[in-house]
């Protein structure tokens, strides 16, 4: 049976591993992620030398998923807001030199997002959103039963909808993005509006404080919520999916955040497309992206 390779690279840690032809996990691990691009491509080659020296069959194809815009003509990362050394770099040049089998790169929420469709808790639809909700907001879209990734390879970028016209600025430029109001730096930072005073919290932190009856951290996760409801309303209203899964670190604190974000949902949108979109938790956890990558290649090879 053909082995497939996966790679997912996040700003702390690069994921990989190998599946076989159902998606199924035959090994996995992780690494730091290197600071500089030179050290990333090191990593890499020396990452694929031993997959294939695991792998119990031949590779047959590799992916990567990559935090950025990734340029599907020329295959390059324009811009990566948390990865600043792969902006404009050839990296599909630079991953040829040492892998030699068919592979394929695209953003890291766009692989997720098809792992989580292929193998996960969208198996089965033909129309799925994902978002991934933690230091950032990513996102992936299915449609057809296709990854949707519109016409240079830019689509899915939900965190960058805005949901807060007066909201603060985002790394990407823009005034009240999904991913400044709804992240969990913007749990963060309302929580410590509410507290006046600032003690080195983490959206975890609150979490805890919030499942021990704190109104205040309830409060910061409950506007969370509501800005993530709003940006779901337009995804429904818009595209009328199936499902909706959420997932990333932000998620594991349950309804706190997800009940909030369900109810404003409800609000923006028609009563007809709502009632028709199940929106809830992805499955995969950290696996979505290694395993999508894995799958991505494994369907573009065939």
């Amino acid at each position: 049976m053909p082995n497939y390779a996966g790679f997912d690279l996040g700003g702390t840690q690069l994921k990989y591993g190998l599946t076989d032809e159902s998606g199924k996990i035959l090994f996995k691990d992780k690494a730091p992620t290197p600071p500089s691009i030179r050290g990333l491509m090191d990593l890499l080659a020396s990452l694929w030398n031993d997959l294939q020296k695991r792998a119990p069959q031949k590779i047959e194809a590799a992916g990567f998923g990559i935090p950025g815009i990734y340029s599907l003509k020329e295959k390059k990362i324009f811009q990566s807001p948390n990865y600043a050394d792969l902006d404009n770099f050839d990296l599909s040049p630079a991953i040829a030199k040492f892998i030699r089998v068919p592979f394929w790169v695209d953003n890291d929420a766009n692989m997720a997002a098809f792992g989580e469709w292929a193998c996960g808790a969208g198996r089965g639809v033909s129309s799925m959103i994902l978002l991934t909700i933690g230091t950032g907001i990513g996102g992936g879209i299915i449609l057809g039963g296709k990854l949707w990734q519109g016409s240079c390879g830019y689509a899915g970028e939900i965190g960058h909808i805005v949901v807060n016209p007066g909201g603060i600025r985002c790394k990407c430029g823009i005034q009240g993005c999904l991913e400044t109001e709804a992240s969990a730096p913007a749990i963060v930072r309302k929580y410590v509006s509410l507290r006046k005073r600032n003690e080195g919290f983490t959206a975890e932190d609150i979490y805890y404080r919030a499942k021990g009856g704190e109104a205040a951290a309830r409060q910061a996760f409950a506007q969370a919520g509501t800005y993530l409801g709003i940006g779901l309303g337009m995804l429904i209203n818009l595209l009328n999916p199936e499902k909706i899964l959420l997932g990333g670190g932000v998620m594991t604190t349950g309804e706190y955040l997800l009940a909030p974000a369900v109810e404003e949902t409800r609000r923006r949108s028609y009563k007809a497309t709502f009632s028709c979109c199940a929106i809830e938790k992805a499955s995969l956890g950290n696996d979505a992206g290694l395993i999508g990558a894995a799958s991505w290649a494994k369907s573009n090879l065939k």
